[in-house]
């Protein structure tokens, strides 16, 4: 049976320390503010992140460099046969594509998953992969499985100030003042490749109240799955734990019995819609790990 290791980055929210616990490699994602390079949750915590963000620090973030990538891959493929590395979205990054491109020279031994899951999606392609391997599955096969069902999730994400979706040009500076002036709390969607909007709601409660009954409108309509017996259901935040705890509770009375996985949302994503996000998030269970 070939032995297979699991690499992901730290946009799966998976931590260092989850990481030795569960048996997989993170890479961290790094970040650049003036002549300083940080890598998140090795020298850059989620609070050292926000205090700089608050301070008005310029920090830029950046796919795994080339040379952690390979170093990683050839460490583990001294103790393992095989890889299957999991990264962050393609439609989100480049990392992906720069993965599969380095994967090149490995001859089979590496299989890059290009799934298009983010943060506590990627987190459970993650826990999938482990699971696939622990049933014997080579790392092709697992990469098939995950590809297959890549687009069997879905997030909806509140943002909270339209600042840093304006700082990085995702949004004019036009309707930023307005959205702005007219305290708008966006709802951004993810299914598939790209963040894109869903809805405009006046208030962090309506902005709640919108995500919730789209991913009940997801489990009916989409997922064919009102109970959520075959579902995975998750919850993510940037920085604020106590408006996340609440809106976890308003998620439960919502789907009642199901089991919520919580994660702070990854620096990367945080840079780029800042503190104070809420998000909900599903992914549909595979069905070669329901038997």
């Amino acid at each position: 049976m070939s032995r297979v290791a699991v690499v992901s980055d730290s946009n799966s929210g998976i931590t260092q320390q989850e990481a030795k616990a569960l048996g997989v490699t993170i890479l961290p994602m790094p970040f650049f503010s003036g002549d300083k390079t940080y890598y998140e949750d090795i020298d850059l915590t989620q609070a050292e992140f926000y205090q700089m963000l608050s301070d008005r620090a310029d920090i830029s973030t950046s796919m795994p460099l080339v040379g952690n990538v390979t170093d990683a891959w050839d460490g583990l493929l001294k103790e393992y046969d095989e890889i299957v590395h999991i990264p962050m979205s393609s439609g989100l990054s480049a990392s992906c594509e720069t993965a599969l491109m380095l994967a090149q020279d490995y001859e089979g031994k590496v299989q890059v998953v290009n799934n298009q899951r983010i943060s506590v999606t990627q987190r459970q392609s993650v826990m999938d992969a482990l699971a696939l391997a622990r049933q014997g599955r080579t790392a092709s096969g697992i990469r098939e499985i995950l590809e297959r069902d890549k687009l069997e999730s879905s997030i909806y994400i509140m943002v909270d100030t339209l600042y840093y979706l304006k700082k990085g040009g995702r949004i004019t500076p036009a309707a930023a003042a307005l959205g702005t002036l007219l305290k708008l709390k966006p709802v951004l969607q993810i299914q598939g490749e790209k963040l894109d909007a869903f809805a405009k709601a006046r208030t962090v409660k309506q902005a709640r109240s919108l995500m919730i009954e789209a991913m009940k409108n997801d489990f009916n309509n989409r997922f064919h799955d009102p109970e959520g017996a075959h579902m995975y259901l998750e919850v993510a935040y940037t920085y604020d734990l106590e408006a996340a705890e609440a809106f976890k509770k308003e998620v439960q009375a919502a789907f009642p019995g199901m089991d919520i996985h919580m994660d702070p949302l990854s620096l990367s994503v945080s840079c780029h819609i800042g503190p104070g996000a809420l998000a909900v998030a599903c992914s549909r269970k595979l069905p070669e790990l329901e038997s």
